[in-house]
Parts: C-alpha cells; sequence; structure tokens
C-alpha cells in the first residue's frame, strides 16, 4: 500500500529533529495546503529541556534553541528526501515552539503545491539515516 506524503513527511521531520536535539516529538501531524506543509508537533522536549525550562529564563533559552537552531540547519542543508516527498523545492522554514505545553509548530514553504496522491510505493529510501518501520505518524 502506498505510503501517505503526510507519514513520510512527518519521518523526516522526525529524524531531523532527532539528530539535532537527541529527541523528536512523539506525535507529529501534518497538513499539506497549497505550497505549504504544516506541523504540528507535541512531545519534544528532553529531560534537560524540562529541567532548564523550569525558570522563565531557561523557558526563553529553550524556545529560542528550538526555533534558532532548528531554522538555521534547514537552511544550511534541505534534508534527505524532504522534496522528493513534498514535489517541489524548498523555499523556506517558519517555526516556534511553546515550552510550557511542549509544542511546536512548522510551516515548510515550497516552491510549487504539494501534490494530493499518496506516494508509490519504496519511492523514498532513507538509508541509514532514517528507519521508516520505527516511524509513526498521524
Amino acid at each position: 500500500m502506498p505510503k501517505s506524503r503526510e507519514q513520510a513527511f512527518n519521518e523526516i521531520v522526525r529524524r531531523v529533529r532527532k539528530e539535532c536535539f537527541g529527541k523528536g516529538p512523539e506525535r507529529i501531524h501534518t497538513v499539506f495546503i497549497e505550497n505549504m506543509a504544516i506541523c504540528v508537533l507535541q512531545g519534544n522536549l528532553t529531560p534537560t529541556e524540562k529541567f532548564i525550562s523550569r525558570t522563565a529564563e531557561g523557558a526563553e533559552m529553550v524556545r529560542l534553541a528550538r526555533t534558532s537552531m532548528i531554522q538555521e540547519l534547514y537552511k544550511r542543508k534541505v534534508p534527505e528526501g524532504l522534496e522528493e516527498v513534498a514535489g517541489s523545492r524548498f523555499l523556506y522554514l517558519f517555526s516556534d515552539f511553546k515550552v510550557e505545553e511542549d509544542m511546536g509548530v512548522s510551516v515548510f514553504i515550497f516552491e510549487k503545491p504539494i501534490p494530493r496522491e499518496p506516494l508509490p510505493d519504496g519511492e523514498l529510501r532513507f538509508g541509514k539515516q532514517g528507519n521508516p518501520a520505527q516511524e509513526s505518524a498521524e
């Protein structure tokens, strides 16, 4: 059965966050609207980030790290498979993070509208960076 584009997109987003922060989101919900992928990410924080965010200053530090680090990462290098799943060239990432709720939102902007049809079987290969069998997505 073909994998949905949303599932494949979630797997890439989860892999990148796990590599960058040491923990990927527990749940991701993605919707595609025209040339945008909008992701709501829940259950992101590591135990260390939870400890740091017990103060207002610490929470702001975690929020800044979670937003600016990920934006910089995507600016430097488009993650493997992202453009293939979206069927378009990646342009921009906008993101924010609500530390108290352990929830983030990312809006990915692509050059062209994202196709609606599911991915053909076997279209993407994640190699050793990701294992789709271990990933779950909403």
